[in-house]
């Protein structure tokens, strides 16, 4: 371990281990009734787990040992009550780790070191890079997309409760330490019912108020101090992208007044944060000259946000124009006091604009082609015979479109709302600017008649073919669909109609490529390695026709779903994929746990920067995959593939996660205003079970397959191929498939077998169970032969002992959990439709919570 590893790992001991034990004994003396007494009993009962799970104890045995040894309770609703009480006492135990985490961030992590803004400055003046660096500038950027699925486990009050107790635990302010662990106690963590989708908004809204506006406009500032030339006042570098409200794939809540009402919301946001650092500055600036036109536009931003009637009385230029105003009398008659005030505030409005974040249009593709195909019956003349086309002469018809007046909304509610989506994208870009929504994300695109039918539907809505300043933007995810997308796009580059639209569009076409489900579908490795060819055949294909692509990544939280070490992906690509820019979304508990305070948002973003800039500006550190490396990779993908298809296609595997997993509870949990199905049949099939269950529900048995499965079976058949050596040097000499290995082993190192060792035996899941154990036994044995490394995250002992430690803390949890499942299974065994079995499904599901928070990014 280097010097500097050793002085983090010693950090996070002091200010986070040695904290949490001093201050977790402090719930134990709150004046709540009977918290002492849960305390001392939970502390207990986290004994009995550890040691039961040494003697290869179920959760059942080692609850039922628990009561015996240290309770009286006899009756099972007293027995229940306590178990509740454990769940609730754990969040909290939870939250406390998640504020001494975040309250230390600064100081266990480099804010200056290797992928911080400052080590790129370093290096590009030593380098003598500054032309090359502006020349990136020009066109580069990050766009993080804030994501609604599950927007936050954390109700809104708990997330506020954090960041205070955050700021007072860096303060080491016990007062207010006690104070809020006091409120932590009283505040409720369950959501009665069900978030709305503009609930999901408000609730990420408040990380764009509260930390991104800071941070990117930090960000910027520094950029520009450092390097004035290379900025380029029209490329903002950092964009940010929002979903909830916009995502209508799967999730009926979202309509187009949800989609308005969410823009709105974003639009009173920014001016809201603009309006407060407006009365910041007439503090400072009280000169005369100055102090008059900063109390107009005072006036004026306040008057669009409380006065109804004055939406349109203020656009981004007129602010700006003011601030550049102030600016001028600033160095002209005030010697320049106070100007990086003012600079500050002009970066921050280059930069969000009316709009804050980016409101993207999403919607699964064959809605599309019903829409069309119920306008074509019911509106004479247009599009006549439609439905008995061919899929070219459809494209052909839907081009030459030529309509004097909007189509009439069709009857199904559905399809009118598709439509009608389409026009308030207009709407939105009155009153936030063209970038308040510009985008429209296909998924399920498997044809080139998808982008086509999105482009005839807008202008179906109104739409004049040159007034159409909306990227039409493809999701390809499944392993088949991502080997088939440069030949789609081929279709699409040569249709001359799509040609010019993308002309005005400044040459480039964005694409995403969605991870979840290609894990979901073709297993880790194959889902990762499939996204790497694509967007080299994707790239290629886009160079020949001189197209500029950008690729737009559907990471989610953990390792599976795209996560983990995730700007190391993006510093791993070579000169084969395009690097115009680094768009990614941002779901789940990432927002929190890498985007939660200023510092942590402000070192992560730099890193994605850092990644991008870096990748273009030193090429003398060529990452780019040669031929053969590439043969290695496909090989040991393609086996992985094999690996996992017999997990994928066994036959109880959906029947285990239903019955073994907390899965069927998960539209229960009101953590997000999806279903967890697509569709409304009954029955599970994998194909319709969306990602975010699949891949939490294995997270919280601890199992984790998504991030490991078919990756020790592969390298073991290397072994007797004897590439064994081949594959130990790539993963020192190439960037992608070292980080690909390490994100693998996180996802191990969140997995515990003990805690699902009796099903091993057990007559319908065991057979599954042990080929499940013995993979990630496999897995474990062969990570250590590539690595050199004899434990799980051994280059990483900060993530490591953070790891351990949440996961100690969550152990009675994950325990009380599986000992409720166990019970329900029971009961549907016996065919009994006791009250009890309620209550024990209401355990399984309080207990998600916990475990997904604690986890950080595993949903």
């Amino acid at each position: 371990m280097d010097h500097l590893s050793n002085r983090a790992l010693q950090q996070f001991r002091n200010e986070v281990g040695v904290r949490f034990q001093l201050y977790n004994s402090l719930f134990t003396s709150l004046p709540f009734h009977r918290i002492e007494k849960t305390g001392i009993l939970l502390s207990l009962l986290s004994n009995n787990c550890e040691e039961g799970y040494k003697k290869r104890q179920s959760p059942a045995e080692i609850i039922s040992d628990f009561f015996n040894k240290h309770t009286t309770y006899e009756k099972e609703e007293d027995r229940n009550d306590l178990l509740f009480r454990f769940v609730q006492y754990i969040e909290r135990q939870v939250v406390l780790f998640d504020a001494l985490e975040d309250a230390a961030f600064r100081n266990v992590h480099d804010l200056n070191g290797v992928g911080t803004l400052k080590h790129l400055e370093s290096e590009v003046i030593q380098d003598k890079k500054e032309d090359e660096l502006a020349k990136k500038l020009n066109d580069f950027g990050i766009r993080l997309v804030l994501t609604a699925h599950p927007t936050q486990f954390y109700p809104g009050t708990v997330l506020g409760i954090i960041n205070d107790l955050a700021k007072a635990l860096t303060d080491n302010n016990t007062s207010f330490i006690n104070t809020y662990l006091m409120q932590l106690g009283k505040t409720p963590f369950f959501k009665k019912k069900k978030p709305t989708p503009y609930d999901e908004a408000v609730s990420l809204i408040w990380y764009l108020e509260n930390v991104f506006y800071a941070a990117a406009g930090r960000i910027i500032t520094a950029l520009k101090n450092q390097f004035p030339e290379s900025v380029n006042n029209n490329n903002p570098v950092i964009r940010m992208g929002f979903w909830p409200g916009g995502d209508r794939d799967g999730n009926p809540f979202v309509t187009s007044d949800i989609t308005l009402k969410v823009a709105d919301a974003l639009r009173g946001s920014i001016i809201k944060c603009y309006y407060l650092d407006v009365r910041r500055l007439r503090r400072r600036l009280t000169f005369e000259g100055v102090d008059v036109m900063l109390q107009e536009l005072e006036a004026k931003l306040y008057n669009n946000i409380f006065i109804p009637g004055h939406k349109t009385d203020l656009g981004k230029e007129e602010i700006l124009k003011i601030l550049w105003q102030i600016r001028e009398v600033l160095v002209h008659q005030h010697n320049g006091l106070f100007l990086h005030l003012v600079n500050n505030l002009i970066n921050k409005i280059e930069l969000f604009g009316l709009h804050f974040a980016s409101l993207d249009i999403r919607q699964e593709s064959s809605v599309h082609g019903k829409v069309i195909s119920a306008i074509a019956e019911n509106t004479p003349g247009v599009l006549p015979g439609y439905s008995s086309l061919t899929e070219a002469e459809k494209i052909e018809a839907l081009t030459t479109l030529s309509l004097k007046e909007p189509v009439a909304l069709p009857a199904e509610p559905l399809y009118a709302d598709t439509l009608q989506t389409m026009m308030t994208v207009k709407t939105i870009q009155q009153y936030n600017g063209e970038e308040g929504c510009n985008r429209y994300v296909i998924s399920q695109f498997n044809t080139a008649l998808n982008a086509i039918e999105v482009y005839g539907l807008f202008l179906l809505s109104g739409w004049k073919k040159e007034e159409l300043n909306i990227d039409i933007v493809p999701l390809f995810e499944t392993i088949d669909d991502l080997q088939h997308a440069a030949g789609i796009m081929q279709t699409l580059y040569t249709n001359e109609v799509y040609r010019q639209h993308l002309n005005r569009r400044g040459n480039i076409q964005t694409i995403m490529l969605g991870f979840s489900d290609g894990t979901k579908d073709g297993g880790y490795l194959m889902a990762n390695w499939s996204i790497y060819k694509a967007k080299e055949a994707l790239t290629a294909i886009s160079r020949t026709y001189n197209i500029n692509v950008v690729f737009f990544d559907g990471r989610g939280g953990p390792p599976s779903r795209g996560g983990g070490k995730t700007h190391k992906f993006y510093a791993s690509m070579g000169q084969n994929i395009s690097n115009k820019e680094i768009q990614l979304t941002i779901q789940g508990q990432t927002v929190s746990s890498n985007f939660g305070t200023i510092e942590a948002a402000q070192y992560n973003i730099e890193q994605l920067l850092n990644a991008g800039i870096s990748n273009d500006l030193f090429t003398n550190r060529d990452i780019t995959l040669n031929e053969t490396e590439e043969e290695l990779l496909g090989e040991l993908a393609g086996i992985s593939l094999e690996a996992y298809k017999q997990l994928r296609d066994h036959p109880y595997l959906a029947d285990y996660l239903l019955h073994v997993s907390p899965l069927r509870f998960y539209s229960e949990t009101n953590i997000g205003s999806r279903p967890a199905k697509r569709g409304a049949a009954s029955g599970l099939s994998l194909k319709d079970l969306r990602a975010i269950p699949f891949a939490g529900s294995w997270s919280q048995l601890k199992q984790n397959v998504t991030g490991y499965f078919g990756v020790g079976s592969a390298l073991q058949q290397m072994e007797k191929k004897g590439k064994l050596l081949q594959l130990q040097k790539l993963y020192h000499q190439s960037l992608f498939f070292k980080t690909l290995l390490d994100n693998c082993e996180m996802a191990m190192m969140k997995s515990f077998f003990p805690l699902t060792a009796y099903l091993a035996d057990h007559k319908q899941y065991g057979e599954l169970w042990q080929m499940i154990h013995e993979e990630y036994e496999l897995t474990k044995q062969y990570l250590s032969k590539i690595t050199g490394q004899t434990g799980l995250m051994a280059e990483y002992p900060v993530d490591q002992l953070s790891i351990q430690m949440r996961e100690r803390i969550v152990l009675p949890l994950v325990t009380i959990q599986q000992y409720a499942l166990t019970r329900i299974r029971e009961l549907d065994e016996q065919l009994v439709q006791a009250p009890v079995k309620e209550t024990f499904e209401k355990l399984a599901m309080r207990c998600s919570f916990g475990i997904i928070n604690a986890g950080r990014n595993s949903a």
